[in-house]
């Protein structure tokens, strides 16, 4: 504390309001496969945080049959009602990203000049021109009309066709063309030589690609204010250097090209690989997957839109020009500078195997200065050329109208069992990256169920032990499985979890696992059909259910909390003595039953320990989960102060409210907290350790409720008994 010396009045503020803190105890992780999205341990990404279905849909994209394992599906389930706060770890190995190519092209455009010495055929004497103007008409790469044709007039006070000063400037043209250039412009002014003190300039069309084309008809008009038409336009050759040839006539028509692919193309590449970017129809005729649609967007700039699942899901309005912001900036072109949350842009020359990126160039220049030589040339220009014109250098160039699908993307998924145990075990790379149940080993995820739904029969037993091994190696949550689909009668189930199954070969002995059995049957709405579902998924739902209806101390189980509403059937039907077997002599199954009229309900509780102690419940298991991170998360503040009375007082004033407050709320029967000289020994203090003992009664559940029936003669007297 400070030392007050001069006098004065001081003011000394002490934060003293310590209080235990709230911790959310519905966080699922679930591992598995998908189509699309961040893959954990690839670019710094851990789990991703899913708080809706339909962010789970737009992030991971559908499930499908032909995705290994049910993590997609599980998703689903559990945040139907279960919870919204999921963490969705994607496995993959060797997915490739998919990809459409943008065609880049030139915009038709004819070259002006507005000197009298180029002006040939006017017949005018100067002081008697009394304006000019130019009809301009657009067509887009589909040869449709763009918009109504335009008629744009220079007024004489703004002309200068004496031969004298060099004739009207490029300032003055723009100042009616380019100046009022927007998205309801067809045409604009380009300056020739990017000096404004020039007089010639070119009217360039909206529209890239080989069947834009521009019509422009310049006229001049005299004091009897007749409209007069003068040979002062030229087409470019092959929209490169202007033609040598003068127009005969004062209409001209230019035609726009497309660079061929192999020299050039726009990569829009999505942010993640997998086939769920693959644009396509699905069987119900709505469309899957990520497309690139270049829209048609006023001066040089480029409107770019992405699909989602047929839906327009972002716009991004970018020039190529230097003076404006690059498209390619706009999308991003790497990962880390990414602005789309589906794809990154790149320029790429060559057959894009091994991509070359650069950026385009300005929207005047000529396309060498993208490619860095000539470049193979695709449709007409201005009718000096035909189709497949090689070895030209265009200009004026953008990407050409036109929605470009994604495709080629792959999701990853290996083929044999070995390798899709190992992906979704996955393991800690060399940058500190996580990859696969790994990426579950982080304390800022809070996750406090998780579960690798139906991965297999042949990797089952490897990955259901990595699994439980983590959950107990970090004590941060519950692992749920269950044995395989089809493995068989109520016995067979029996011995599978106790190492004598096909596919499992030990024990399944934790108090950090849950199994439950059978599978289920559900109706997908995304193929309309049935499928089975592991159980686990079920057991993690209600689980949810039960932290929002009740506490995570209280059974997820039974006709209150278990009761399953989604699933039609199951796999196996139980009677009394299955679920006997499977719950009692040292099996720790949970059964999952259809009772008639009642309905489908999980009807047990064990964790997978099977010694008979409190935790081989889950309500407790699940409890004591809770206490840990709520200890955790309000006590390491008090790491470094004084190992005195004083600390060891705060420690027991915020462990007892929180300990009384789960016992009012029905999960402690009795508690106490010590932490005082008794436990901070001498010896523990001078090792820099302070100790703090808690005892907790948990509360126990009534699985098995008796009734005594009882009957007396009439003398009995029923108030004595």
């Amino acid at each position: 504390m400070a030392n007050f010396v001069s006098p004065g009045v001081y003011v000394v503020e002490k934060d003293i309001s310590d209080y235990p803190a709230s911790i959310n105890s519905s966080v699922v992780g679930i591992v598995g496969f998908a189509g699309r999205g961040p893959i954990a341990g690839v670019s710094h990404e851990k789990a991703t945080l899913i708080t809706s279905q339909q962010q789970l849909i737009d992030t991971f994209g559908e499930p499908s049959e032909d995705i290994k394992g049910q993590a997609l599906e599980g998703a689903l389930e559990i945040l139907n009602g279960g919870t919204n706060s999921m963490r969705f770890v994607r496995c993959a190995s060797g997915a490739v990203e998919a990809s459409g190519v943008a065609t880049i092209g030139g915009c038709p455009a004819v070259w002006v000049d507005l000197t009298p010495s180029v002006m040939p055929g006017i017949g005018l004497a100067d002081a008697t021109v009394s304006g000019v103007r130019f009809t301009i008409t657009g067509y887009d790469n589909s040869r449709n009309k763009i918009r109504d044709t335009k008629v744009y007039t220079i007024p004489k006070n703004t002309l200068s066709l004496s031969s004298t000063n060099g004739g009207t400037s490029v300032a003055a043209m723009s100042q009616v063309i380019g100046g009022s250039l927007n998205a309801d412009t067809v045409g604009f002014f380009a300056n020739a030589n990017n000096n404004e003190s020039t007089t010639s300039g070119y009217i360039v069309g909206l529209a890239a690609g080989q069947f834009a084309t521009l019509e422009v008809k310049m006229e001049l008009q005299n004091d009897d204010d007749a409209w007069v038409g003068v040979n002062a336009i030229k087409t470019l050759n092959y929209l490169g250097a202007e033609s040598s040839v003068t127009q005969g006539a004062n209409t001209t028509t230019a035609s726009g090209t497309s660079i061929d692919p192999s020299s050039a193309g726009y990569l829009a590449q999505s942010l993640w690989p997998g086939g769920g970017y693959n644009a396509g129809t699905k069987a119900d005729g709505t469309t899957s997957g990520v497309s690139f649609e270049v829209n048609i967007n006023g001066g040089a700039t480029v409107a770019a839109q992405v699909n989602n699942l047929g839906t327009a899901a972002e716009s991004f309005i970018g020039g190529l020009t230097s003076g404006t912001a690059f498209i390619e900036n706009q999308i991003g072109t790497t990962y880390d500078g990414k602005t789309s949350d589906y794809i990154t842009g790149n320029v790429v020359t060559g057959t894009y195997v091994d991509i070359t990126t650069t950026s385009l160039p300005r929207f005047e220049s000529y396309a060498k200065d993208l490619v860095g030589g000539a470049v193979d040339l695709n449709g007409d220009s201005g009718g000096n050329g035909g189709e497949g014109v090689t070895e030209v250098n265009p200009r004026f160039i953008k990407l050409v109208q036109g929605t470009y699908n994604l495709s080629g993307g792959t999701n990853g998924i290996p083929a044999d069992d070995t390798s899709v145990a190992t992906a979704i075990i996955g393991a800690t790379q060399s940058d500190g990256g996580k990859t696969g149940i790994e990426a579950l080993d982080d304390d800022v995820l809070n996750i406090s169920i998780a579960l690798a739904p139906g991965t297999g029969v042949g990797d089952l037993q490897n990955v259901q032990n990595a699994l439980i091994t983590k959950a107990e190696k970090t004590q941060n949550f519950i692992a749920l499985i269950s044995p395989p689909y089809a493995v068989g009668t109520p016995g067979d189930a029996i011995d599978w979890t106790n190492g004598f199954g096909g596919t499992r070969t030990a024990a399944i002995n934790n108090s950090y696992a849950a199994i439950y059995w059978p599978w289920l049957k559900v109706f997908s709405v995304w193929d309309n059909k049935d499928r089975w579902l592991a159980p686990e998924i079920f057991g993690a739902r209600q689980m949810g259910v039960t932290d929002a209806v009740a506490d995570p101390w209280f059974a997820p189980a039974g006709f209150v909390r278990g009761l399953l509403s989604k699933p039609t059937d199951v796999e196996v039907s139980l009677n009394q003595g299955d679920r006997d077997s499977m719950y009692s002599g040292g099996n720790v199954i949970n059964p999952i039953v259809n009772f008639p009229q009642r309905g489908i309900a999980i009807f047990g509780q064990r964790t997978a320990q099977r010694d008979p102690t409190a935790l081989d419940r889950i309500n407790i298991r699940r409890m004591m989960i809770y206490i840990k991170k709520a200890l955790l998360a309000s006590t390491q503040r008090l790491v470094f102060e004084p190992n005195d009375k004083f600390t060891w007082q705060r420690v027991e004033q915020l462990v007892n409210p929180m300990l009384d407050e789960i016992s009012r709320r029905r999960g402690i029967t009795e508690f106490k907290c010590v932490c005082d000289e008794t436990v901070n020994t001498p010896i523990r203090v001078d090792r820099n350790e302070m100790w703090c003992k808690v005892l907790i009664k948990p509360t126990k559940t009534a699985e098995i409720v008796i009734f005594e029936l009882n009957l007396t003669n009439q003398s009995a007297n029923l108030g004595s008994l």
